[in-house]
């Protein structure tokens, strides 16, 4: 008897049907992983497996049998004994997935007792050997660890530790990995795997990204509006798929090992000591990253001609010496320390590092948002202090950046009010509402441009996807008429084609209004792919800087090898190679 087996299952809410006649079965000890778009269907299908839509409205069809329980006519307490004892679910954001206020190691307890009806002491130890199952450091102190102390690794670590608390024949890990970075994604991903490999346990994993599925599944179901596309061994799906949705899908993948398809504005980049980083900008430069080893901190990142197509001294905006701390005495910590850089007009420089390696810090330094402990930085030249509206941010949240309250339209025309856009200052009602149909006018220009509409003006963040969020904040940040745009992940929570869409939207903007861009991003793929060169970042410092294709087709620096090898591979054979080869000591 399969593990899993689902015959012609519906899911629909309301007039929308979710899930539309899928099938499929899953062995014991197998991985299968569902792969498509937002929207498409994934997610519901995971929650129909343990029954989570009964009770919410939905109305759920056809066959559902988990680990021998008919999902469909089980009563409610042969569910809760299905959930968690014999197929556990990992969810996509372990901070709302974790209550807050509870120790780790007593969550997990709690789930333990709850199935086995085991003493206080005996969940305790429990929860402390699966802590240290999933490689969390000194598990029996940090069993006592709230949530908000863990890093995001280590609550996804968590989450998997609590699904493995009652030994469940099915995992069920639903994105787990979306909101990682390539070294942490590939921890638990291998993670996944060797426990896969230890326990027989089957795996259904539910993904957006390609390549994850490619690392860690035997089988991949390609899904598409509710149905199945494509379904079959991984490597032949990936390999050689049939279906034209398929191959759109892949061909939607950034690849790490290809060329940039379209430079913007080449250029090179050269090593020198930090201090200098602004007055090289102005000089010809010569590429002399190779010619000599550089210690963390005095790498330079700095916007030169390159095959004639710029002019030395267009440095748009230039960082001396960067460096901020927080908090005070023994408590200080250095996010970002010494970074030198520049930026030219209409360059993309890609900064790319592992989570807490001060990107984000750098980044709203950048914009202003933060002021440096340390160094400064150059606007056109000039001293750039506070907010400048030429340079402008685009957040990796779009949900938690828009104003719920408030239509979209009016959240895009806020930095157009901000600038006094209409003239002079108001003076009466008929003046005011000429400059607010102006402004007005000018937002649906912004919106139509980002690829909306008109009538989206007086629509709320909460109606509209991921990817049409994100182009609301590209829509913001233009209405300052900037010259730089900061980018902070911007499409990390995006499926691959919503993904490749934004970052088209970016360079097409770029090319027709001669932005600067930098790109921010734990995704090594689309920084190369959108990127001039590239910032190697490391625990505050920069590591390497150069040409994107020179830096990663040739690295210098250990760790910057180290990230390129934890990018997951389409090709399973190689990812397993990978999967090999990680398990070699780290650089430290």
């Amino acid at each position: 008897m399969s593990l899993v087996d689902v015959t012609d299952l519906t899911v629909e809410f309301g007039p929308l049907r979710a899930v539309d006649g899928l099938s499929f079965r899953l062995e014991e000890g197998a991985a299968l992983a569902l792969v498509g778009e937002s929207g498409s269907g994934k997610s519901t299908v995971a929650g129909a497996l343990l029954g989570l839509h009964r009770g919410t409205g939905a109305r759920v069809g056809g066959s559902v049998r988990v680990a021998g329980t008919d999902v469909q006519e089980a009563p409610d307490e042969e569910l809760r004994r299905l959930r968690g004892a014999k197929a556990a679910m990992v969810f996509q954001d372990p901070l709302s997935s974790l209550d807050p206020y509870y120790a780790i190691g007593d969550q997990i307890a709690e789930v333990y007792r709850l199935h086995t009806r085991a003493s206080r002491r005996a969940a305790r130890a429990r929860a402390v050997e699966v802590l240290e199952r999933v490689g969390i450091p000194d598990a029996r102190r940090r069993s006592r660890s709230r949530p908000h102390e863990f890093s995001g690794g280590m609550r996804q670590r968590a989450l998997i530790a609590m699904a493995l608390a009652c030994a469940p024949d099915l995992l069920i890990a639903d994105e787990p990995t979306t909101a990682l970075d390539v070294t942490v994604q590939a921890q638990i991903l291998d993670l996944l795997h060797t426990l896969r490999e230890e326990t027989g346990m089957g795996l259904l994993l539910v993904t957006h990204d390609v390549g994850v599925a490619a690392e860690s599944a035997d089988e991949v179901l390609v899904m598409r509006y509710g149905r199945a596309v494509e379904h079959g061994p991984v490597g032949t799906v990936l390999g050689a798929p049939v279906q034209a949705y398929t191959r759109e899908l892949l061909g939607a993948v950034p690849r790490v090992d290809a060329p940039r398809v379209a430079v913007v504005a080449p250029s090179a980049a050269v090593v020198v000591p930090s201090g200098d980083a602004a007055r090289v900008a102005g000089v010809p430069l010569v590429d002399t990253s190779r010619s000599a080893p550089a210690r963390p901190g005095d790498v330079a990142c700095a916007a030169g001609a390159a095959a004639g197509t710029r002019a030395p001294g267009e440095a748009v905006l230039e960082a001396t010496g960067l460096r901020r701390e927080f908090g005070r005495g023994k408590r200080a910590f250095t996010a970002v320390d010494g970074i030198s850089l520049t930026v030219g007009r209409g360059e993309t420089l890609g900064i790319v590092g592992e989570s807490g390696s001060g990107k984000t810090t750098l980044g709203r330094m950048l914009v202003g948002l933060l002021r440096p402990t340390a160094g400064d930085i150059r606007y056109d030249g000039r001293p750039h202090t506070g907010v400048n509206p030429a340079v402008q941010m685009v957040f990796q949240d779009p949900v938690s950046s828009l104003n719920p309250r408030r239509s979209v339209g009016e959240s895009v025309a806020d930095p157009l009010r901000a600038r006094g856009t209409g003239g002079a200052p108001f003076l009466g009602s008929r003046e005011r509402g000429r400059d607010e149909a102006r402004i007005r006018a000018r937002v649906i220009e912004l919106l139509e441009r980002v690829g909306l509409e008109a009538a989206h003006y007086d629509r709320y963040p909460h109606e509209f996807s991921g990817g049409q969020r994100q182009r609301v904040g590209i829509a913001r940040a233009l209405a300052a008429d900037p010259r730089v745009i900061v980018c902070d992940e911007p499409v990390s929570a995006l499926d691959v084609t919503t993904q490749a869409q934004v970052v088209a939207l970016l360079g097409e903007l770029q090319r027709e209004l001669g932005l600067a861009l930098v790109f921010i991003a734990h995704d090594l793929a689309v920084v190369r792919q959108v990127s001039d060169r590239v910032a190697v970042m490391r625990r505050g410092q920069v590591v390497e800087c150069g040409p994107v294709d020179e830096v990663y087709e040739a690295p210098r620096e250990p760790y910057t090898r180290q990230l390129l090898a934890a990018v997951p591979a389409l090709d399973p054979e190689l990812a397993a190679r990978r999967r090999a080869a990680r398990r070699e000591p780290a650089v430290t």
